[in-house]
């Protein structure tokens, strides 16, 4: 039987419940460098030193890719695909529209704000439904990198101006094409819409680190995606995973399309030894299917303005239920229900009434 979206959305919400309720989407993404990213927090590279495999104990430096460098580009491009189908705004004078990223002005009820969360200090928050942590280079970093030097010529193309050099030479340490980082971004308590939303932000995201203007194109190869009640394994744990698997060494770089073909053994394997019951594990043909679907919304445009439109009703009204909108009243009514507690107001309609004399 041929799995499609209609068949995993029946295990999907159909609304955003107020709570976590056991609902779990894990997207297996392999993310691959396509020209020279620059994932740095200060000067240098971010890296760190840990086991290589699981099995093979050697120390190794990894390449790290934090993840607010994974999760702000795809939010970029969520926010983007909302202003572009009028469901947001970035113009201020647009006052039930608008919504700033990453500010007090954020409008608190939009699918990005509510999907990727918000904090705006006493003003409100809302906690993100995504869940993304760093990922790890597979390769080691001696072999994943390359300082490059640049200047910065005048206007005729010259290091020279008026007769003198120019000092505007300098050096930057960037990643190299075809380095693989393995990662596992989820989401929790998915709607289909919601589902459909992060999905596209990953598959619509091409641009991840500094000075992403001029490099940093990568690739996010979605290779599974696994349905579940609860969180699975770290991305350090897949990544030392596939390295056993794909008999990595300083001396043998697996090809993409060998880690890709490993992933789905290594995935399964480590699901094993996880307290969690699946669903779905999606991969090859029934993967590419709804992959397929998904790509087909968005390449609809009608069918995409009503995919949007309804998730946006689906956050606008949980904003309203339980997010910044609100009431404490309502708020306070609705932890009652969820307690099995009455509130004063039905309490006192339920008092027998006195007999009139």
């Amino acid at each position: 039987m041929t799995v499609n979206l209609a068949k995993i959305a029946e295990f999907f919400h159909t609304e955003i419940p107020r709570v976590p309720s056991g609902k779990y989407v894990h997207f297996i993404t392999l993310r691959y460098s396509k020209s020279f990213p620059i994932f740095r927090t200060d000067d240098v590279l971010n890296t760190v030193r840990t086991t290589a495999g699981l099995q093979d104990q050697t120390m190794i430096n990894h390449l790290v890719m934090f993840k607010r460098k994974q999760t702000t580009p795809e939010r970029l491009v969520g926010r983007e695909l909302l202003r572009s189908l009028g469901l947001t705004s970035g113009t201020e004078a647009d006052k039930e529209k608008y919504c700033a990223y990453n500010g007090e002005d954020s409008c608190k009820k939009c699918p990005d704000c509510i999907i990727y969360g918000f904090a705006i200090g006493d003003k409100g928050s809302e906690r993100s439904k995504v869940l993304s942590d760093s990922a790890f280079s597979l390769t080691a970093y001696e072999v994943s990198h390359r300082l490059f030097t640049f200047n910065a010529p005048s206007e005729q193309g010259t290091m020279s101006e008026g007769g003198k050099m120019r000092s505007s030479i300098n050096g930057q340490d960037h990643v190299l094409p075809e380095i693989i980082f393995p990662a596992i971004e989820t989401l929790r308590d998915p709607t289909k819409e919601s589902f459909i939303y992060v999905l596209g932000n990953l598959l619509r995201t091409k641009r991840y680190g500094a000075q992403e203007t001029r490099t940093g194109v990568m690739e996010n190869h979605i290779v599974g995606i696994v349905v579940a009640d609860g969180e699975i394994f770290s991305n350090l744990h897949l990544t030392q995973g596939l390295y056993d698997a794909c008999e990595t060494t300083n001396n043998h770089l697996p090809h993409f399309s060998q880690v890709k073909e490993n992933t789905q053994k290594v995935v399964q394997e480590l699901l094993e030894r996880e307290a969690v019951h699946t669903n779905f594990c999606l991969y090859g043909e029934d993967l590419q299917h709804v992959l397929q679907e998904v790509q087909g919304i968005y390449k609809s445009p009608q069918e995409l303005q009503q995919t949007m439109q309804k998730l946006y009703e689906q956050t606008s009204t949980y904003a309203s239920q339980y997010g910044a909108f609100a009431s404490e009243k309502t708020k306070k009514e609705q932890g009652n229900s969820k307690k099995g507690r009455k509130s004063k107001k039905e309490q006192q309609q339920e008092l027998p009434l006195e007999e009139e004399e």
